[in-house]
């Protein structure tokens, strides 16, 4: 399945590059639009961001393509990823738009879709919004009368601060948790310290200063070892790290150790299996996730399914097998009770709600296994398969004949970034560290 515009999670890329400029923009708005109007209805679509300088130029150009085909724009202005999910449902919105590079630097941006059921787009989709792009729009622009309006929606963040809070515990409280809160500077820099102080925490909030350029720069759940700092230095209970839309969660306990999304995976799974509310008869991970969780699900009668890495793929491997708990090691955490996507706060929140009514402490409620020793290294392309030279297939398979049946490597191409993942995971971690340089030692000579 080739693709031009769209990886793994929508359109991503550096902002005016080739792969994300304002006219690219314009046509992915005209050509979802023309796929999302269906009906005699008044259209609409809902756009959120987070606080990226070039969300302010994206935002622009999507408007102009939504409008341009007949569809009326609602704009949330920074809003995290499943806020814009759960208010295409609620505002019966035919479309929505997250404008975010997730995780990455201020200098990449990216498009996300939500269907009108709230969930993202599938490959089929993508794939006609693609071939619309690339033809000529003109035959799907709106007659005189029926271009779109715009309009600001000033409420979208109070109506995100209350869903959040409803799906916490109703008899439970945070009252006495002093709590870490990292935003990342990114979109949930006002909700979430909002959601967590109105449920009773002390909180020490992170990362609530954008200003266009500081995104994720050393801080938010890929660099959480400020906040772990923060939680050793403030004595906190707890922490919590978000990315730069809020659809992933990186935790620490109170001694500032890291709860990756296995470990969060395997703390829902006990809490929810024990009170009857998993369903399934397990959870959803990826291809990534540690065997660790694998043999401690296990041990509670539970399975493990994987899926593909992506957070759509771990929703659509969810309701294959009637699973309401599913997610990634890096934080993507979907509890489908309540979103149809990564909710990294309200992931937070049923967190803290299992420490509020156990009143045990994190260091002891949330690591329950010890991981497998696990390497990950990323290398950089510029152009290119790299994954088909005869060289690296050879590593490759050199590679897995060392580890035998001790272990397993996965080697993929990122959907997000021109990089070649390489993990390796075993019981002996020198072993593990070896080949993973093998592979990307051999990655790195036809890449250079």
């Amino acid at each position: 399945m080739i693709r031009k515009y769209f990886g793994t999670d929508g359109i991503r890329g550096r902002t005016n590059s080739s792969v994300l400029t304002p006219e690219i923009a314009m046509k992915a708005g005209m050509a979802a639009g023309r796929i999302f109007t269906r009906g005699a209805h008044r259209h609409r679509v809902v756009i959120g961001k987070d606080t990226r300088l070039s969300g302010y130029m994206i935002e622009s150009a999507l408007v102009s393509g939504f409008t341009a085909v007949g569809m009326d724009v609602f704009q949330f202005g920074p809003l995290p990823t499943p806020a814009v999910a759960m208010l295409t449902r609620s505002l019966r919105a035919d479309l929505g738009v997250m404008i975010t590079a997730s995780h990455n630097l201020y200098h990449d941006n990216g498009i996300k879709f939500f269907g009108p059921d709230g969930q993202k787009l599938s490959d089929a989709v993508e794939l006609e919004i693609e071939r619309l792009m690339d033809s000529s729009l003109q035959t799907g622009l709106a007659t005189d009368g029926a271009i779109g309006r715009a309009k600001r929606i000033d409420d979208s963040q109070a109506r995100y601060i209350e869903f959040a809070k409803r799906n916490f515990p109703r008899n439970l409280r945070l009252e006495g948790l002093r709590i870490v809160i990292d935003c990342a500077n990114g979109a949930a820099y006002k909700v979430a310290p909002e959601v967590l102080w109105e449920l009773g925490a002390d909180i020490v909030p992170m990362g609530v200063s954008p200003d266009g350029t500081n995104i994720n720069l050393d801080c938010g759940s890929t660099s959480a070892d400020a906040m772990c700092a923060k939680v050793r230095e403030v004595r906190a209970d707890f922490g919590i790290a978000l990315d730069g839309d809020a659809d992933r969660v990186v935790m620490a306990d109170e001694n500032g150790r890291i709860i990756d999304g296995d470990q969060i995976l395997a703390l829902i799974a006990k809490s929810w299996s024990t009170n009857g509310r998993l369903k399934g008869g397990g959870v959803v991970g990826t291809v990534m996730s540690n065997a660790g969780l694998d043999r401690y699900l296990k041990t509670l009668g539970l399975a493990l399914g994987r899926a593909a890495v992506g957070d759509r793929y771990v929703l659509e491997e969810m309701k294959k097998g009637g699973f309401n708990v599913g997610g990634e090691q890096s934080g993507h955490i979907i509890l489908s009770d309540f979103s149809t996507t990564g909710d990294g706060l309200v992931a937070g929140l049923q967190v803290l709600a299992v420490l509020a009514q156990g009143g045990i402490p994190a260091s002891q409620a949330a690591h329950l296994y010890e991981p497998l020793p696990q390497v990950l290294e990323n290398v950089r392309f510029r152009k290119g398969s790299p994954l088909e030279d005869a060289k690296v297939k050879s590593s490759i398979d050199d590679a897995n004949a060392r580890l035998g049946t001790s272990g397993r490597i996965l080697v993929r191409k990122s959907g997000t970034e021109p990089l070649i993942r390489v993990m390796a995971e075993g019981d002996d971690e020198k072993l593990v560290r070896s080949v993973v340089r093998q592979i990307a030692a051999a990655i790195e000579e036809v890449a250079a």
